[in-house]
């Protein structure tokens, strides 16, 4: 048995080695209290409250201990712990129907289209109607965004959390800040 203070200087990625090769609970809450605060404060982005993001976060390193084996060292572990909650959370959203099935249009109140909108525009929003606006966009538009402006990853560090192309990361920020540009309007 490892001694507490020489499981606390692993790196994460050794740690989920050890724990997918002896699953082992008490290195397992090593990696719980390495992560619960962040993995919490993501949960809090998509949850309604304190309450459901404390029963995401829960539900989230239950369904991550079984999933550990599927960690493959492509990236760091944290990266993919920040896809592997990301996606939790949509899915939570889309299957308890918190999904709004308005489709937000592209196209502006006047019938113009919306033009490239700078981060500065983004940023600027007030963040009580940003909140609702991102309660009406697709979960996946507001997973991108929060990954982009929350967490502040770079277009590199979402292409590897989000396994798709550096393109593909641009496309899905330009639509998914047009979408929530236009649901700013109507909040």
């Amino acid at each position: 048995m490892k001694s507490t203070a020489e499981i606390s200087g692993w790196t994460d990625e050794e740690l989920v080695k050890e724990i997918v090769k002896t699953r082992d609970s008490v290195l397992f809450a090593e990696l719980y209290d390495r992560f619960a605060a962040i993995v919490y404060n993501k949960c809090l982005g998509f949850a309604k409250s304190k309450e459901e993001a404390e029963d995401l976060t829960h539900d989230i390193f239950i369904k991550m201990f079984v999933k550990l084996n599927t960690y493959q060292g492509k990236s760091k572990f944290s990266t993919w712990l920040y896809s592997f909650t990301y996606n939790y959370c949509v899915n939570y959203l889309q299957r308890n129907s918190y999904k709004k099935n308005e489709e937000v249009s592209n196209v502006g109140e006047n019938g113009e289209t919306v033009d490239d909108i700078t981060d500065e525009d983004i940023l600027q929003l007030k963040a009580k109607r940003l909140k609702g606006a991102l309660e009406l966009i697709d979960p996946n538009d507001k997973m991108i965004l929060l990954l982009k402006y929350q967490d502040e990853l770079s277009i590199k560090e979402i292409q590897s959390a989000l396994e798709i192309g550096e393109s593909a990361v641009k496309m899905r920020l330009k639509r998914a800040k047009e979408k929530v540009m236009e649901a700013y309007k109507k909040v």
